[in-house]
């Protein structure tokens, strides 16, 4: 119970920056601008590199038959997160990372038990994806003028 409490707690808190910066893109002007912007991609591809090394970290505990495969997925999302936020085109860089998250969770519900823990990532995964299109529609057509 306590685990659970703890990795929710983290969990939702962990949230307030993908909110922040998807405010900030739509409200903010110039350098705080530019920082929500950066700042949204970057804590985005942390996550992203955070939630794969999950993976990575949990594969001694899976079947032999699962290891490799989840060894490889794991190194992989780090790799395409890390290529994403190097294309330097903010709203490509949101769109590759919203799907780089949305892959990280389509790979756990399938792999994962249907505990609590699939069940809290699920809920943080719909609401980071949220802020991205949030963050998106900022870009595109919220720009402060």
């Amino acid at each position: 119970m306590v685990n659970e409490r703890l990795a929710g707690g983290l969990g939702y808190a962990g949230l307030i920056p993908f909110i922040a910066g998807a405010g900030g893109v739509w409200t903010l002007r110039d350098y705080p601008h530019a920082f929500a912007q950066q700042g949204f991609l970057l804590y985005s591809l942390a996550i992203l590199c955070f939630l794969a090394g999950t993976l990575w970290g949990s594969a001694p505990q899976v079947a032999s038959g699962e290891r490799v495969p989840r060894i490889l997925i794991s190194n992989g999302v780090v790799i395409f997160a890390v290529l994403a936020y190097l294309t330097a085109q903010p709203v490509l860089a949101a769109l590759l990372l919203l799907l780089g998250h949305l892959t990280q969770l389509w790979y756990e519900r399938n792999t994962l038990p249907a505990d609590w823990y699939r069940r809290l990532r699920t809920r943080l995964t719909l609401v980071a994806g949220a802020c991205h299109l949030v963050y998106l529609a900022g870009l595109i057509v919220g720009r402060p003028g």
